[in-house]
């Protein structure tokens, strides 16, 4: 619990409601407090960044990003959290906190250097996402139908702010591919956003006679699919997974002709 005020008798004053959580506190000033809270999201968007350049590493020289995460995370400097390559981050705190503390760097004429790249790269990874789905459709939308799993910004919300998807998804209806679309709760939110799209509830339906599959949000309901029951229910059975949910194995075992991860 962080808590910024002027004088101690206010930072007390406030630190006595929290008491009973029993969590380390931290009592500041305000402007200490709000720094806390942007740099703590910036780190964590910085390592989210970082893996997600990694993992464009390990594609252009061959190696597995997955592989290097797992090895990463065992060193215990470092850990395992937030290092998982992905279409980009986005969510109601990091593309606000990281804004935030770029702007107050430059408006204090402190340049938050790393923290802009960090931000440059996220929107970098989204368009790289889309170049990825269309090398799989052999350079073109067109004509094509795209089943995609998970429009949220993560798994277990209905929150779309600044998902992944909302770059990715009008990528492909503008490049002229007709989108179905599967998420257990992004209806409520994402059906004013994401336009000309069909929303489904079934993953199985979804795909029939799709060209292309592309897992963007990596919820528990797409963890378990049956892959061989999807691909035969494509007219082209070619997956983009773009959470890493499923190896490049599993989905040519289960008659999948094409597949691409994030760094693998």
């Amino acid at each position: 619990v962080v808590i910024g005020a002027e004088t101690e008798s206010q930072q007390q004053r406030v630190a006595e409601l929290y008491r009973s959580l029993n969590a380390e506190m931290v009592l500041t000033d305000p402007a200490t407090a709000e720094l806390i809270k942007y740099v703590c999201n910036a780190y964590l968007a910085t390592r989210l960044s970082f893996i997600n350049d990694v993992a464009e590493l390990c594609e252009g020289v061959g190696g597995d990003a997955t592989d290097v995460m797992r090895a990463m995370g065992l060193d215990k400097r470092i850990g395992p959290h937030f290092l998982q390559p992905g279409p980009g981050w986005g969510g109601s705190c990091f593309p606000k906190d990281t804004s935030a503390l770029a702007r107050i760097g430059q408006e204090h004429a402190v340049p938050q250097t790393i923290v802009e790249a960090v931000i440059r790269v996220n929107d970098a990874v989204k368009l790289r996402m889309i170049e990825k789905l269309r090398d799989l459709c052999n350079d073109s939308f067109n004509g094509k139908t795209v089943a995609v799993l998970g429009v949220t910004f993560k798994p277990n919300t209905d929150d779309m702010r600044d998902a992944p998807s909302l770059t990715i998804i009008p990528a492909l209806v503008d490049g002229g591919a007709k989108v179905r679309v599967v998420d257990p709760q992004g209806k409520c939110e994402g059906e004013a956003l994401l336009l000309n799209v069909s929303w489904h509830d079934d993953p199985y339906a979804a795909v029939q006679g799709a060209d292309l599959l592309v897992i963007l949000t990596e919820w528990n309901e797409f963890r378990g699919l049956d892959l061989s029951q999807l691909a035969q229910n494509m007219a082209h059975p070619r997956m983009a997974d773009l959470r890493n949910v499923y190896s490049a194995e599993d989905a040519r075992d289960a008659g999948f002709t094409a597949y691409i991860g994030v760094g693998c």
